[in-house]
């Protein structure tokens, strides 16, 4: 169904129905191990595993349905899924140190100042004056960096990469698939994305202002503590455009030269919408 450099997916009839066979490759080899903790302790909203092979980063799921992408991405399906997905956050806090253990990508707050470090030090497909944008945003960064930390209900796993396409519905039951792009970091980080396919500025249906997106936030909210929060979760979301940026690094770093500058099409768009987080001289 899908071959990618990090990752392959066949679908399998058998008598029983549909399952789905994902091959990892080393770089999101964890998600095969993820997946299935995952699941033992939240089986009604994450994929239900058949079997796993952690050491070759395979695993075995049920069909989970269609995706609400499929349903042309209705907002209160978002609504209802959201609270749910934040409620495995907070659980999650708890098993920081196992993921981290077992190969999930360390993007913790407190790291991303020399994270972002390291990315300013390699050769980046934007231009000369992006970078020197980027160079320029860097004390900044480490600050803004601070104050999310210090308002942060604490670092746990995040999808980053929650869109249309990865949530599922049959029947009743919704559920987050694909966590092959988690890390550990700041749990509202994942809604960059979520926000990035529901706005119609990039894939989504809804403009600016609509009374949905408000809703969207506020029902992911409601379980870290309600209103009070949304100050912190649009900092943390100005933050998230880079931890994004950093985050694909894992699948750049490995592939070849002519892979790399297929790629890179690709990055530069991620790059640049990061770009646009960074406010003007003086503003």
């Amino acid at each position: 169904m899908r071959v990618r450099p990090w990752a392959s997916v066949v679908q399998v009839p058998t008598a029983d129905g549909v399952v789905w066979f994902k091959a990892c490759q080393p770089q999101q080899a964890f998600e095969a191990r993820l997946t299935a903790e995952l699941s033992k302790r939240w089986p009604d909203r994450v994929a239900d595993v058949v079997g796993v092979e952690p050491v070759r980063g395979w695993m075995l799921t049920r069909d989970a349905g269609r995706s609400i992408g499929s349903l042309g991405n209705p907002p209160e399906l978002w609504a209802r899924i959201l609270p749910r997905y934040a409620e495995l956050q907070m659980g999650e806090r708890a098993f920081v140190d196992d993921h981290l253990a077992h190969g999930v990508l360390d993007l913790r707050v407190a790291g991303l100042p020399a994270r972002y470090a390291d990315l300013l030090r390699r050769e980046l497909p934007l231009t000369a004056d992006e970078v020197a944008v980027l160079h320029g945003f860097e004390p900044r960064f480490g600050e803004l960096c601070g104050e999310v930390d210090a308002e942060s209900p604490g670092d746990t796993i995040q999808h980053d990469d929650l869109h249309v396409n990865g949530v599922w519905i049959k029947g009743d039951e919704m559920r987050v698939m694909d966590w092959g792009d988690a890390s550990i970091g700041h749990p509202f980080f994942s809604l960059y994305v979520t926000f990035r396919f529901l706005e119609m500025e990039e894939y989504g249906n809804l403009a600016p202002g609509n009374p949905w997106l408000a809703r969207i936030r506020d029902a992911y909210l409601e379980p870290w503590g309600g209103a009070a929060l949304v100050p912190a979760f649009e900092r943390a979301l100005r933050l998230a455009a880079f931890a994004h940026v950093i985050a694909w690094l894992r699948h750049r770093d490995p592939m070849s030269p002519a892979a790399q500058a297929d790629f890179d099409v690709e990055y530069a768009v991620v790059l640049r919408r990061a770009l646009k987080r960074i406010p003007e001289p003086g503003s």
